[in-house]
């Protein structure tokens, strides 16, 4: 798709957005002019951000990313401009020592678990995967049920889930997000659900009883295995690099059938063995697997015609992986001087 043409998000002609943008831009005579023009045409609320949102192909995907890149750069280049510009004109009005040193300020960072999570949905919004919220207190029924685990399942014990009564619970992952897509709507669907989970976790150095994730649905026709594993390396690539090793094993979960768990080289220890990765030398990522045929039926699909894959991991695991961090309870902990290291 090209910028002269007419998108289909929104009925938006791209290319004119792009030069209005790029006009409020240039034409921002100070800081505030610049960041209302900013929050006008990328922030979360603004048309090209609603349009990313709801992206349904990779072209559409790739080709809406590089005209934000665009705009951001234009962004960048007009706000160091307007800085030349007041530096100049404190300097011809007052004179100073330049050779003092100057005060160091504190600068803020976006915590790890976060810078994390913008990475996830940058790399789906580009494979044209929508990103979708939902609630954090599920039923019995779309956290277990309809998500195919037996009732001898050992999560459904309150000694691994925390329930608010016998109906209700706070979520164990994200997966229900995915029965409430597919009972929406029919496939084709490609969607990314991210939020916070809860188990009756024991802490150590992998485990918190409270984590985020980010957990995968692609439900089309014709999906195999392949396509799992090239979407699962296309990510880890975007979170940790071409040099870290990835592996798949074999696993079950009740819910996808053939199972697989994505695994990825502890850069702790750089694959020698050590505590974190209780001395295997790799760090288990989630779980995966093509999409058993008995979900399909729980959500009125047939499964002669429709397949897929479906895939979850932890955002904190992730962050641990990529900053080399080698304790999950310092991305729960309110003292800074950890923060600020990232």
């Amino acid at each position: 798709m090209n910028l002269d043409q007419k998108g289909e998000s929104a009925g938006v002609d791209w290319q004119e957005y792009e030069q209005q943008a790029t006009g409020a831009i240039t034409a921002a005579s100070e800081r505030g002019e610049l960041d209302a023009a900013r929050i006008r045409y990328l922030g979360r609320h603004s048309e090209l951000r609603q349009a990313l949102r709801g992206v349904r192909d990779r072209e559409t995907g790739m080709t809406l990313n590089t005209l934000r890149e665009r705009l951001e750069a234009a962004v960048a280049d007009r706000e160091a401009e307007l800085h030349r510009a007041e530096l100049d004109e404190r300097l011809s009005a007052d004179g100073f020592d330049v050779t003092l040193p100057g005060e160091e300020l504190p600068v803020g960072t976006l915590h790890p678990t976060t810078q994390i999570r913008r990475i996830v949905e940058d790399a789906f919004l580009g494979l044209g995967y929508q990103i979708r919220d939902d609630r954090e207190i599920e039923t019995v029924e779309y956290n277990f049920d309809k998500l195919a685990f037996p009732s001898t399942h050992p999560t459904r014990s309150p000694r691994s889930t925390l329930f608010l009564n016998e109906n209700t619970l706070l979520r164990t992952e994200t997966s229900p997000s995915q029965i409430h897509r597919l009972e929406e709507r029919e496939p084709p669907v490609y969607m990314v659900s991210i939020g916070r989970v809860y188990r009756r976790d024991t802490i150590d150095a992998t485990h918190f009883p409270i984590f985020h994730q980010f957990e995968g649905l692609a439900v089309d026709r014709g999906i195999t295995l392949a396509d799992l594993k090239g979407t699962l390396l296309y990510v880890m690539r975007a979170l940790f690099g071409e040099d870290r090793r990835v592996r798949f094993r074999t696993h079950f979960f009740p819910f996808t059938e053939p199972s697989m768990e994505p695994d990825v080289s502890c850069g702790i220890c750089g694959g020698a063995g050590c505590r974190t990765c209780e001395f295997t030398g790799w760090i288990e990522l989630g779980g995966s697997g093509m999409v058993d045929p008995a979900v399909f039926e729980n959500v009125d699909l047939d499964p002669e015609e429709w397949t897929g894959f479906a895939f979850g991991c932890g955002l904190e695991r992730a962050a641990q992986l990529r900053y080399g961090i080698d304790e999950i309870r310092p991305l729960w902990s309110p003292d800074l001087r950890i923060l600020r290291q990232f």
